[in-house]
């Protein structure tokens, strides 16, 4: 996905600098709404997983603490849990992070399509 966003992302940038053309660029206009629906699905999504991991991880130190208090022998076991868990959700918000600053560049660019559809209709294009 990191590597799809960035792509579309530039090749967005160069169709905006070369675009000289009204029907050109109402086609990038909405196309780049689409994808911005999409990701915006794709954002929400990666943040409900997100948060779920992070319940996950907090039920497993609660556990965890529960556990040492009391001498269990299984608690290497849920401390494995609880690292493997705290590294997938660092990866999780690793993710959301990129997802999330995309989408923002992504309204940036849509006011940039709508400032020049605005200028091309001013110059008459």
């Amino acid at each position: 996905m990191t590597e799809y966003l960035t792509n579309y992302m530039n090749t967005v940038a160069e169709r905006l600098a070369k675009c000289s053309d009204r029907d050109e660029l109402e086609e990038i206009l909405s196309e780049h709404m689409d994808k911005i629906a999409f990701m915006q699905h794709e954002r929400i999504v990666h943040f409900l997983v997100t948060f779920m991991f992070a319940i996950v991880l907090c039920i497993f130190v609660a556990v965890l603490l529960f556990m040492s208090s009391s001498g269990n022998p299984a608690m290497i076991g849920v401390l494995a849990l609880v690292v493997i868990v705290m590294v997938l959700e660092g990866f999780y918000i690793k993710h959301y992070y990129f997802l999330e600053n995309t989408v923002q560049k992504m309204y940036k660019v849509y006011d940039e399509l709508l400032a020049k559809k605005k200028a091309m209709a001013g110059a008459g294009k």
